[in-house]
């Protein structure tokens, strides 16, 4: 009998290692969360035995740590340092490469194919975050071929949250903690005693395809309340929350606010929150050549507007204070991101305020600013030219 789009199943454990054999047998590389280096990282995996099992993560401003679960959950953790988009936009890509010869300069551009990538383990936020970055790469004028190219081949097995961690917030931004679309099949994972299981649901043709391969049985009603009480323990208990009524114009009216001061007097300007944030795409292009002049090369490097010469033109950088680059990015995240792309650039999922040496939280810096709404800051340490 052909499987339905929105319908649930209940896999076990041996029917998980069935899902990424399936998976790997239709030639995608298989990449999901693993432990290395002391966090839960996203890279290629075998087996179920290399996702975390048994582990899960600490968070909080500036503060991160895996630790021991009383169970054996395969995905009792949250989000790490990594993001899916290493997958479709890499941190570092060449986009060409010149080489002499006789006749002159020959030049190769990388190699049209890349991985099918299926990802395993995607939250809802996650899924949200992809979907951005497709505005951003694949439906506007400028087209990133490279983007397009990686993504239209990627399967997305997407993980209902069970649990929230210390600095979510996707309740507030409407991204989760339940996948709603986006995916291809859909995983709640089901831990109550003995009993380790997975409810699946089906979201596209591709994902009905390869259920049809798996060991299986129907979803009963019990199954689904199990499910239902697990996202709804995780939507109880996010760690943080956001207010985002107005948040656009609240934003672009407080340019001059004292809070700007106040933060940029203890960020580092360190670029962490935009490395590890799903959505950024800000990215810097160089050229190399080799000592003899033969070779020359230009690369894509994943860039932020914390450095310092990111809004670098004729005469010196723009935005040459911490405070304009601190404001420059929370302003284009939650407000001026709606008037380039319909929607916030933020999803909740914390990692900016996790990964913050400091612990910049910015739920806190917009409740700030909400609370003192129209102060002006009487502070005038703003270099000449330097501007938001």
């Amino acid at each position: 009998m052909p499987i339905a789009r929105n319908s649930a199943v209940v896999l076990d454990r041996d029917g998980l290692e069935s899902l990424l054999g399936a998976l790997r047998g239709r030639g995608y590389t298989v990449v999901g969360p693993t432990v290395r280096d002391a966090a839960i990282v996203y890279d290629e995996i075998g087996s179920v035995a290399d996702l975390p099992e048994g582990w899960t993560d600490e968070q909080a401003p500036g503060h991160y740590r895996v630790k021991e679960r009383s169970d054996r959950g395969l995905f009792g953790y949250n989000v790490g340092p990594h993001s899916w988009k290493q997958f479709f936009f890499p941190p570092e890509q060449r986009m060409w490469r010149a080489e002499r010869t006789e006749s002159g300069f020959r030049r190769t551009d990388p190699p049209a194919e890349v991985p099918d990538y299926a990802l395993i383990g995607v939250r809802a936020c996650e899924i949200a975050a992809i979907r951005i970055q497709d505005r951003v790469f694949t439906s506007r004028h400028f087209k990133d071929p490279e983007y397009e190219n990686r993504r239209e081949g990627a399967f997305i097995v997407a993980l209902n949250c069970g649990e929230a961690g210390g600095t979510c917030f996707c309740v507030s931004m409407e991204t989760g903690p339940k996948a709603e679309a986006g995916f291809d099949l859909a995983l709640t994972e089901l831990l109550d005693g003995e009993r380790h299981e997975f409810l699946l649901e089906v979201g596209s043709e591709r994902g009905t395809e390869i259920l049809a391969e798996l060991p299986h049985r129907a979803a009963a009603e019990d199954d689904r309340r199990q499910a239902e009480a697990c996202v709804e323990n995780a939507r109880q208990h996010m760690g943080r929350s956001m207010n985002t009524d107005g948040i656009r114009d609240l934003l672009q009216r407080n340019y001059e606010h004292p809070r700007w001061d106040e933060t940029a007097d203890r960020c580092l300007a360190c670029a962490n929150c935009t490395l590890v944030c799903p959505t950024c795409f800000c990215a810097d292009i160089e050229d190399t050549s080799d000592l003899s002049g033969d070779i020359a090369e230009r690369w894509r490097y994943w860039g932020s507007c914390f450095e310092q010469h990111f809004s670098f033109t004729h005469g010196g950088s723009v935005r040459d204070s911490i405070k304009s680059r601190y404001r420059q990015w929370m302003t284009h995240k939650l407000s001026t991101w709606f008037d380039q792309f319909g929607t916030s650039g933020c999803v909740g999922c914390g990692r900016c305020i996790t990964w913050c040496p400091v612990g910049i939280d910015i739920t806190e810096e917009a409740a700030a600013i909400r609370d003192r709404d129209g102060e002006r800051s009487h502070r005038d340490d703003t270099p000449p030219g330097d501007t938001v």
